[in-house]
């Protein structure tokens, strides 16, 4: 089995991809440098805080850079669905580095404000300088990674997105926190002098829910959650689509998951069983472009299901049970008489069938239809060899005679408008004619069947060498005259 063909949409996603990753590791390596230069000679707990966070964020833009090479990895023997996993789980050791810088930062935060340690802060306009710098960056490249993330659906490229921007709003807090500790210092404000500590808690808090709501939902990617796409009200519009599908009884299963940017989607289909092989691989295709367009470029698995309509005939039924066996029967007639129903029908066998043999498939398809169809009280079944040689033509020619006869027999039938296309076939001693008959757009088809079958023994009368007479009905509007 062979994964190895890439698409050449796919390798621009690609690219896009990871050329976004490789600028959020760059961005993120000059601002950690700039934080911890600035914290380290102001002494000033939010700065270093800020530090730390981007530091978190540096190892997670590593780490995003890592998993964009090897998510984007093709599907291959030993990863049947792709490499899409490992962005959940680098988004999960993410949100693990940002608890732990979390933690570390509140009891830094708790220890200056007990102990009143470290305390005092150097002045300097650097921090603010680098903090400003820093919102800049970070509302650059949050925005470039959630407008690629979103384009390409990359649960890594995502998580660095949200990070980044909440990097915003805790380098405000520590702005907030260095100038109320400024103030305080220069204009003896009582009580500022904690503003550093409390600003480094806010941080805190920040990156707590971020790394909630991230852990949340790496969590349910590596546990195959059903994704946020297909819950409530977007899983019951994929439901009432799938079932407005003709043919489509109930489905009965919808299991959908994620894997990096790519969506599987698992359906099982209660389908009408009188439906053709061919028609339930039409139903197949359109469940499987309604899915497409709900979660784009999933995978569509589909299992179905055969299922009795509440409205089946008694002769959709018995076909059904057919079916089931693998037989083909056909002119099947069913009568009701003094309250219940008898039926006949025409079973095909092989020709190189012993009658022994087919005499005990057509009494064993008879157990079924009476299990299946309890209200049928005799069954009569014919059992006809189906040809499986081709027949040698020795001739095939248009026959006046036989012709001219026909359309004599024909004119008796007012339903009749047109004979043509006569064709007399003699194979061995056998005689058969065919021919095209023109009759009215609007009549039903038991009356078709009545006018036609009525020919072929009026016919048969006039013309008892004939063996077969087969007859094409064509409407008005539509034949090959």
């Amino acid at each position: 089995m062979s994964y190895t063909a890439i698409p050449e949409k796919t390798r621009e996603t690609q690219t896009e991809k990871r050329s976004a990753a490789w600028f959020s590791v760059l961005a993120a390596l000059g601002i950690t440098l700039l934080k911890f230069l600035t914290g380290v000679l102001t002494g000033s707990l939010g700065m270093l805080s800020e530090a730390a966070h981007s530091t978190v964020d540096l190892v997670a833009a590593g780490i995003t850079l890592f998993s964009i090479h090897v998510s984007d990895l093709p599907a291959d023997d030993t990863h049947n669905y792709g490499h899409g996993k490992v962005e959940s789980l680098s988004a999960f050791v993410e949100a693990g580095l940002m608890l732990g810088s979390c933690v570390w930062i509140v009891m830094e935060a708790i220890k200056r404000i007990a102990y009143h340690e470290r305390l005092a802060l150097s002045f300097s306009i650097w921090p603010f300088v680098v903090l400003l710098l820093s919102i800049a960056v970070d509302f650059t490249r949050s925005r470039r990674l959630h407008q690629i993330a979103q384009e390409h659906a990359s649960l890594a490229l995502e998580a660095d997105a949200i990070h980044f921007s909440t990097d915003i709003w805790s380098s405000l807090a520590v702005l907030i926190g260095l100038f109320a500790s400024y103030a305080g210092k220069r204009w003896n404000i009582q009580g500022l002098e904690l503003a550093d500590p409390i600003a480094a808690l806010i941080v805190a808090a920040i990156i707590l829910k971020v790394t909630w709501g991230l852990g949340r939902k790496t969590i349910d990617a590596l546990l195959d959650a059903t994704p946020a796409e297909t819950r409530e009200a977007t899983r019951r519009e994929l439901i009432r689509d799938l079932t407005s599908i003709d043919g489509v009884l109930v489905v009965n299963r919808l299991r959908t998951r994620r894997s990096g940017s790519s969506y599987f989607a698992d359906l099982t289909l209660g389908l009408a069983r009188n439906l053709t092989f061919q028609r339930t691989e039409q139903i197949s295709s359109e469940a499987t472009a309604i899915v497409g367009r709900h979660l784009p470029g999933a995978d569509v698995v589909i299992h179905a299901v055969p299922m009795a309509p509440v409205a089946e005939s008694v002769h959709d039924r018995i076909r059904a049970v057919a079916s089931r066996m693998n037989l083909t029967i056909h002119d099947v007639t069913v009568q009701k008489f003094g309250g219940e129903l008898h039926l006949e029908q025409h079973l095909e066998v092989k020709e190189t069938m012993p009658l022994k043999q087919a005499h005990e498939l057509a009494t064993l398809l008879e157990s079924e239809i009476r299990r299946e169809v309890p209200e049928v009280a005799s069954i009569l079944t014919h059992i006809e060899s189906e040809l499986e040689t081709i027949e040698q033509l020795e001739s095939q020619e248009q026959d006046r005679q036989l012709e001219i006869r026909l359309r004599d027999v024909a004119e008796g039938f007012p339903e009749i408008l047109d004979i043509h296309d006569v064709v007399v076939t003699r194979i061995g001693a056998h005689l058969k004619v065919s021919c095209h008959c023109t009759m009215p757009d609007g009549m039903p088809m038991a009356k078709v069947h009545e006018v036609i079958t009525a020919l072929e023994n009026a016919f048969k009368m006039q013309a008892p060498e004939v063996d077969r007479l087969l007859i094409h009905p064509e409407p008005e509007t539509d034949n090959e005259r």
